[in-house]
């Protein structure tokens, strides 16, 4: 079964912790041993796992992909003007794949999904699967 998930960013660039919407869904399917994927449906919004304990992971991940990933560049050729996000997408990646073990998603302590918004606000879909 593929799941659709919705995500509303409020913010020009973001990661927003999804790790509780997928393990709520995991939890509805009652499967308790396998592997789900988790794709992002945009080129300009990836899928990350990192950690979730401090906010100033997320804070400092943003500003250094601010950094090398400026948003304006004199060499950018594509129309839309967003190349930056397309960069930071291909970056994080536009998927991860999670272990789930006796019905949990198996993460670190201190790890957590991240959806990445690089181009918004928007309202966004990310879609899972069991394997």
């Amino acid at each position: 079964m593929l799941k659709t998930f919705q995500v509303k960013t409020s913010h020009h660039d973001q990661m927003i912790d999804v790790t509780d919407q997928v393990q709520d869904w995991v939890s509805e399917q009652g499967v308790k041993d396998g592997v789900i994927v988790v794709q992002s449906m945009h080129t300009t919004a990836g899928l990350t796992v990192n950690e979730n304990a401090d906010p100033d992971v997320k804070t400092d991940m943003l500003n250094r992909f601010r950094e090398v990933y400026p948003w304006e560049h004199p060499e950018d050729r594509h129309a839309e003007g967003n190349t930056a996000a397309h960069m930071k997408t291909s970056t994080v990646g536009h998927a991860q794949t999670l272990l789930v073990e006796d019905g949990r998603l198996v993460l670190g302590t201190w790890q957590g999904l991240y959806f990445c918004e690089f181009d918004g606000p928007r309202n966004r879909k990310f879609v899972a699967k069991f394997l």
